[in-house]
């Protein structure tokens, strides 16, 4: 079976002294004159390291290696930038003992912002550039799938350092932890009930809520802060470590997801993972959503390649960090039964089932049965029962103009007495929570007859759920983004994703707070989001090179003047 690294181009040899030649198919390399034979395993060692430097420069000077460059140019100054304007602590010994305090405040908070900002913008630009490369819109060899994994590492490496970004969240997560550690039920009361300095970090929004993950993702924050204590930088640290997980399996299932979607592997890994609103948000914000995606990109992989019983058991591993992969569990069942007709037309056996309601039943209960095993030990394990169910309402407590609910009860507000969030937005989230559950029904049997559709699906039930549930957060489209970037996407396709994207990262402020109710802060986040997207597209769309500025003074200057062509039949004279 051929893997998705088939699909990427090999790019053509730019190095000296060990060329590589393809010829019918077959790739063989040659070494220097005598290297092999004259030095033995020495020379041949020396060669291959000689070999691995000359690529590592070649890779330098090509488009995505500047590319990658830029991004980890980007991602260290937002690591140094966090440090003064990220989710710091409340109160921090270690800037202290560093001398570094004074990046909190003044002048130092404003360098710090300012950083943030260029390394955002940075790892954006980067983004878009390496997106260029990788469609093809630029002249020039594609990059490789393995240069782009090894892009991940190189932009996510100085990310495991920073502080949280853009969220506090880290910090709800190791309370929570510590809740489980120190003999609470964190389904049954808040952080608040366990004083110390996990607690102290604490958004105040979430110091009375419980906790509204699974009991696998507990079980972490519980292991996590039983080895680090009250250590907040040792447990940020290990957050991270523990998400690396998710990263690693989306590595792995995004470019498979394209086998059967029709897109292409590199250009998918490009949108799902290199994305910054990806590794910004769950790597530098340490959110539960990388290992609950990357759980849920693999489940889905594997139900595809026809290991049904595994897909399943994964997924549920992916619910019992966070309840919203359970959203895919249905759809999975229409692939299985789509996998069970083609199974009986290969054996001649016809392609209709002959008791289709009946298969149903017994591939949905076989589903359900194995989710409930799965979920019911890791609840046994972390000592608790289901009450995360009740502790989804949580979400009420987020107001903000990135769901249609509170888009529509500030509409209303316009135009009536009536007060937006005390009168308006309860009925207004009523509403649409009615709506959305006729939509996800409608969803799941509209999209049942064929692998594609399935997974168009769950793509389009997770996007109404970001927009119709009572709050929304950017970190929440990589649920559909994972599954989106399997799909056959024209170029103006991605151009929309690519400015939705970056506008999604730039209108958070990276404390955590919301950028959304400053108009010029939207404004530049809107402006940057367009360019982004043209420049998918188009080289320097601002025309603010130095080529492009003497390029027009030639055209002013002699607008008439022609350059003359050469043909080989004509010589030159």
């Amino acid at each position: 079976m051929p893997t998705p690294d088939m699909d990427a181009a090999i790019p053509p040899n730019t190095g000296t002294g060990t060329g590589t030649a393809v010829t019918g198919g077959a790739v063989s390399t040659s070494e220097p004159h005598g290297a092999a034979g004259s030095n033995g395993s020495g020379g041949r060692g020396a060669a291959h390291q000689t070999s691995r430097w000359a690529r590592a420069a070649d890779f330098a000077r090509n488009p995505e290696g500047k590319a990658a460059l830029l991004g980890f140019f980007g991602a260290v100054m937002i690591t140094f930038g966090g440090f003064g304007a990220g989710s710091v602590r409340r109160n921090d010994p270690l800037l202290e003992a560093a001398h570094l305090s004074w990046l909190r405040f003044g002048h130092g908070y404003a360098l710090s912002t300012l950083c943030v900002w260029i390394g955002v913008l940075a790892m954006i630009t980067a983004w878009v550039r390496l997106g260029r490369v990788t469609i093809g819109t630029v002249p020039g060899p594609t990059v490789t799938l393995n240069e782009l994994r090894a892009i991940v590492g190189i932009w996510i490496f100085p990310l495991i350092f920073a502080v949280p970004m853009f969220s506090r969240d880290a910090y709800s997560y190791l309370a929570q932890g510590a809740l489980l550690r120190d003999g609470f039920n964190p389904y049954d009361v808040g952080p608040v009930v366990n004083p110390g300095v996990l607690l102290d970090n604490v958004s105040p929004v979430w110091t009375n809520t419980t906790a509204p993950y699974g009991p696998a993702f507990l079980l972490i924050a519980d292991g996590i802060t039983s080895i680090t204590g009250s250590n907040v930088v040792a447990g940020t640290i290990a957050l991270r470590l523990v998400m690396l997980p998710g990263l690693a399996l989306m590595l792995w299932a995004v470019p498979h997801l394209t086998k059967h979607l029709g897109g292409k592997p590199t250009t998918a890994l490009w949108l799902a993972v290199l994305n910054p609103l990806v590794l910004i948000h769950l790597i530098g914000g340490v959110h539960n959503e990388m290992l609950m995606v990357g759980l849920m990109a693999a489940a889905i992989a594997l139900v595809l390649e026809k290991h049904h019983v595994a897909g399943f058991v994964v997924l549920s591993i992916a619910v019992a960090i966070k309840a919203t992969a359970g959203v895919a569990l249905p759809f999975l069942v229409w692939i299985w039964m789509i996998h069970e007709r083609e199974r009986r037309a290969a054996k001649g056996e016809g392609e209709e089932l002959p008791h289709p309601v009946l298969m149903f039943a017994k591939i949905a209960g076989l589903g359900l049965s194995v989710f409930v095993v799965v979920f019911a030990a890791a609840s046994a394990l972390a000592g608790v029962g289901i009450g995360w169910l009740t502790a989804l309402s949580g979400s009420n407590k987020i107001i903000n103009w990135l769901s249609l609910p509170t888009i529509f009860s500030y509409m209303v507000s316009w135009v009536t007495p009536l007060r937006a969030e005390s009168a308006v937005l309860p009925v207004m989230r009523d509403l649409c929570k009615v709506a959305l559950v006729v939509l996800l029904v409608w969803t799941w049997w509209r999209f049942r007859r064929s692998e594609r559709e399935a997974i168009l699906g769950i793509t389009i039930a997770f996007v109404a759920i970001i927009l119709l549930s009572p709050a929304a957060l950017p970190w929440y489209y990589s649920w559909p983004l994972a599954l989106a970037a399997g799909f056959a996407l024209s170029t103006r396709t991605l151009q929309v994703l690519v400015g939705l994207c970056t506008w999604l990262m730039l209108v958070f402020q990276p404390d955590g707070s919301i950028g959304l109710y400053n108009p010029w802060h939207v404004a530049a986040a809107t402006f940057a989001a367009v360019v982004a997207a043209v420049s998918l597209r188009m080289v320097d769309p601002l025309r603010l090179s130095s080529d492009q500025v003497r390029s027009r003074a030639v055209d002013a200057v002699s607008p008439d003047i022609t350059t003359p062509t050469v043909t080989p039949s004509t010589p030159a004279t």
